[in-house]
C-alpha cells in the first residue's frame, strides 16, 4: 500500500492512503491520524489500512478524493531517530580521493551510518531556505527504509523483516561546512539541514520484483534545473543491503518504530572510456561526485553547487512507468531576515 500524510497545520499532519497510481487518496482517520500511530501498532492497523488501500484501487472508497502531491508533509514529518548510511562504497572512494583523504579500512566489511536531525522534516515540494550561495548546497537522491521495533543485536534477517515502508528521500547538505565540523571530531550539525522526503511511502510488496535481496532494483531519476543529472541503479552497486544497515545500527541498543534508515546518495561504478578514461553513463546523485569526477579528470571541479531559484526533482519509476513514490520537487529559496 501506499500512504501520505496531509498538512492540517499541526505537526504531525493527518495520514492518508493513496491509490497505486498516486490518482486518488483517502484519509485513514477511522484507522489511524498519524503514521506514527500506525507504525506503533503495525499488526492490528496495517490490514485495516490494507482494506482501505484495496477499497480504494477498487474505486468502492466512499470519500476518495484526487491526491495533491502540494499538500504534503513528509510521510513521517518527525520521528525519533534518522539514520543515514553510505551503503555506495564507489561513492565514498570517489569523493575522498579527489580530496586526497584516506579510505577506511573497513569499508567493505563495515556499514557507515551517521544520525541526522528528525525533528522535523520537509515535503516534498517544501522549498529549501539558505541563508547564503556560498554554503555549497548539495542534493543527495536516495532510497530510505522505516523500521518497525528491532531487537538489540538483530541479525541482517531480522533486520529485513522489520522493514515497514520504503520512501526517497533529498538529504539536503551544505558542503562547504563539512570540513570545518568533520575537523572537530564531532561529526555533522550545521552542515545537515532538514532532509525532505517523498509524497508517498510505500510497503515493500508495492516494489515486486524490484525489492529483491534488501535492495531496490530500479533506476532513480535525478533532475537538476530541468536537465536529467542522474539516472543510477539503486540495487546494482549498494554493498550494504538495508537488512545489514539496520543490524549494524542494532549493534548496541533495540530501535523503535519509526526509525528511518538511509541508503546514502545512490551511485553507480563508471564504465572505462574509448581514451582509457572512466566515464560515468549513469550520470550523479549528488554534485560532490560530480564536482570529484571533475577533480579526477580535470584537477578542479568546473560544476558549481544550487543557487537561489534552482529546482531539484527526484523520482523512481517502476518497470510498468509508473512512478512508485511521486516525486520531490524542491526549489532553492533565501531566507527572510526580519
Amino acid at each position: 500500500m501506499k500512504l501520505a500524510t496531509y498538512k492540517d497545520g499541526s505537526r504531525d499532519g493527518q495520514l492518508v492512503v493513496v491509490s497505486r497510481d498516486l490518482a486518488t487518496a483517502h484519509y485513514a482517520t477511522g484507522i489511524a491520524g498519524r503514521l506514527q500511530q500506525a507504525l506503533d501498532d503495525w499488526n492490528f492497523l496495517a490490514p485495516q489500512l490494507q482494506d482501505l488501500y484495496d477499497a480504494l484501487n477498487q474505486g468502492r472508497a466512499r470519500h476518495a478524493f484526487p491526491f495533491d502531491a502540494q499538500r504534503c508533509m513528509a510521510p513521517l514529518p518527525r520521528t525519533g531517530q534518522w539514520a543515514d548510511g553510505s551503503a555506495y562504497l564507489h561513492h565514498i572512494e570517489l569523493v575522498r580521493r579527489a580530496r586526497g583523504a584516506p579510505l577506511p579500512q573497513d569499508m567493505a566489511s563495515v556499514p557507515c551510518l551517521y544520525q541526522l536531525p528528525s525533528d522535523a522534516f520537509l515535503g516534498p515540494c517544501d522549498d529549501v531556505v539558505v541563508e547564503m550561495e556560498d554554503l555549497g548546497l548539495d542534493f543527495e537522491a536516495e532510497v530510505v527504509v522505516v523500521t518497525g521495533d528491532v531487537a538489540r543485536g538483530a541479525s541482517p534477517e531480522q533486520g529485513l523483516d522489520s522493514v515497514r515502508l520504503l520512501m526517497l528521500a533529498n538529504d539536503i547538505t551544505l558542503r562547504e561546512l563539512v570540513p570545518l565540523e568533520v575537523a572537530k571530531g564531532y561529526g555533522f550539525c550545521q552542515a545537515k539541514p532538514a532532509t525532505a522526503f517523498s509524497p508517498v511511502a510505500v510497503t515493500p510488496d508495492e516494489l515486486g520484483e524490484a525489492w529483491a535481496e534488501g535492495r531496490v532494483h530500479l533506476p532513480l531519476a535525478v533532475t537538476w534545473n530541468g536537465r536529467k543529472v542522474g539516472m543510477n541503479d539503486a540495487g546494482a552497486d549498494m554493498a550494504f543491503h538495508f537488512g545489514q544497515l539496520i543490524a549494524h545500527l542494532c549493534g548496541t541498543r533495540p530501535v523503535q518504530a519509526g526509525t528511518l534508515v538511509g541508503s546514502g546518495s545512490v551511485s553507480n561504478a563508471p564504465t572505462e572510456g574509448k581514451d582509457g578514461h572512466p566515464e560515468w553513463p549513469r550520470g550523479y546523485s549528488c554534485i560532490a561526485e560530480k564536482r570529484a569526477m571533475e577533480t579526477l579528470q580535470d584537477g578542479q571541479p568546473s560544476t558549481g553547487y544550487m543557487k537561489f531559484g534552482d529546482q531539484v526533482r527526484i523520482e523512481m519509476k517502476g518497470r510498468d512507468g509508473q512512478s512508485v513514490f511521486g516525486s520531490i520537487e524542491q526549489k532553492v529559496v533565501q531566507a527572510r531576515v526580519d
